[in-house]
Order: structure tokens, then sequence, then C-alpha cells
């Protein structure tokens, strides 16, 4: 995994394990890897994961089951896609939409732009099926 500059890693991590989550690799009530296995499997610091898992366990990601390891919590993907909706529609939608009025993109051309992104990600999903 490559981490950015401008985010603590155990964050990114964080991020990352929530994204496993919404994407479903980790589904509710599933163990997740355990603190050593992940990680192993970015090559960080034991630490730094344990740090990750925390922040996850504080917002109700994950629960710790004594001697067991780490489980996803029930709702915990819906909760995550919330947050992260809410967080979208505060913060980087004005931006984007002030950067769209700045440079003198009209929503049309956005219609346009999701339009061609849908073409090709069915194009690539016809891929993969062939």
């Amino acid at each position: 995994m490559t981490f950015a500059d401008n985010k603590p890693i155990y964050r990114q991590i964080a991020e990352r394990l929530e994204d496993e989550v919404v994407s479903r690799k980790y589904e509710e009530g599933e163990r997740t890897p355990s603190v050593r296995e992940y990680s192993a499997l970015l090559q960080v610091n034991v630490n730094t994961v344990a740090r990750a898992y925390e922040t996850l366990a504080q917002d109700g990601v994950i629960q710790q089951q004594r001697g067991l390891g780490y489980y996803v919590n029930t709702g915990a993907r819906e909760a995550i896609i919330a947050r992260r909706r809410q967080h979208f529609i505060n913060v980087e939608m004005p931006a984007f939409l002030r950067d769209m009025k700045r440079y003198g993109i009209p929503l049309e051309e956005l219609k346009k732009c999701e339009t061609e992104i849908e073409k090709a990600e069915n194009k690539a999903i016809e891929i993969e099926e062939a």
C-alpha cells in the first residue's frame, strides 16, 4: 500500500479497512485479519495497525472479542456509507461545484462524463464476463 503524506498512516489504514467493509470483503459479523496479519500484509509497524483498529473500534466499525480477534459490527457498512455520504455532500461537493463554476463547466458536461464512465464500466464488466 502506498501512503499519502497529507494524512496519518493509521488513518489511511483505517479508511482502507472501511473500504473493504463497504465493498463487502469483510461482512458484518465476520472476523477481520489480526493486527499482526494486517501489518504484515501492508508492511507497516504493528503499532500503527493497532492504532487504526482502535480508531475503528471507537467509531463502532469493529469490535474486539477477547482472545478471538476483531469482528465487523452489525450496521457498520451502512454507518460508513452514511458518514462518507454526509462528508461528500458537506465538504467535497461544494468544492467540486465551486470549481465547476470557476472553470465554466456546465452541468450538462457532468452528465456527459457520467454517461462515458458508465459506458466504460459496462465495457469492463463485459470483458470480465467473457
